[in-house]
């Protein structure tokens, strides 16, 4: 089963959050049965780095939000306790990219995931691995 999970309207998170004016309002597409986070972007020239090119900060943000999204796999509230971002090549603002998480390990309130970046091509463009530690039930 697949679940879109669109921004909340009253939710101000920069990334995916629907109440952020200056936020990217990212919405991503859940596969329980998968395991995993997807989602289609194309984010713009305001959120570039050197010129055309997509901000660092911009790039571990989106790996950052497509694995936070894993979460739900468990029905836990839980927060980015270590993040490590490869970039591997450069990203231009203005083209569609795709993101996919998924879920490597859990060991007791750590929740561990992957996600990558890719062009429309499939060139591999950046990825990121992160533990996440859960602080509550959803």
């Amino acid at each position: 089963m697949i679940e879109t999970l669109a921004p909340v309207p009253d939710n101000q998170c920069f990334g995916c959050g629907g109440g952020n004016a200056h936020g990217l309002r990212l919405s991503f597409e859940l596969d329980r049965e998968q395991r995993q986070v997807q989602g289609r972007f194309r984010i713009g020239a305001e959120f570039q780095g050197s010129q055309g090119i997509l901000h660092g900060g911009i790039i571990a943000l989106l790996l950052d939000e497509a694995m936070g999204k894993l979460t739900r796999l468990h029905g836990v509230r839980a927060v980015t306790a270590e993040l490590a971002v490869e970039y591997l090549r450069p990203i231009h603002a203005e083209e569609e990219i795709a993101i996919r998480a998924q879920e490597t390990a859990q060991d007791g309130r750590n929740l561990h995931f992957a996600a990558e970046i890719q062009n429309d091509q499939g060139k591999l463009l950046a990825r990121g691995r992160g533990r996440f530690v859960v602080i509550g039930m959803r």
